[in-house]
């Protein structure tokens, strides 16, 4: 019986440790771990790097704009707020030609 409820508690932790990963972005930057909500589930970019990229080459891709990795550039001091402006309607634009 204690065994049963054993695997049950590891199969429910485990399955809530792939719905984190699935729900989240996991951002690098140096030594420091910083994650926001992704806009879907999805394993697509859960763990990116930010150490030695350029805020254009971050801000291009798709997913991460639009879950909000350019409010996270602001707070790290990385880019302002009207550099994000900037490159979130660069990229929009881009999306939608």
């Amino acid at each position: 019986m204690l065994r049963t409820i054993r695997k049950y508690i590891i199969i429910g932790i485990l399955a809530y440790c792939v719905y984190f990963l699935l729900n989240n972005h996991i951002i690098l930057d140096g030594t420091r771990v910083h994650y926001f909500k992704k806009s879907q589930l999805t394993f697509s970019y859960t763990f990116y790097e930010l150490k030695d990229k350029r805020p254009e080459t971050i801000m291009k891709i798709d997913e991460l704009r639009n879950d909000g990795i350019g409010d996270l550039l602001v707070e790290l001091g990385i880019i302002d707020e009207k550099e994000k402006d900037i490159l979130e309607n660069k990229y929009d634009a881009e999306e939608y030609e």
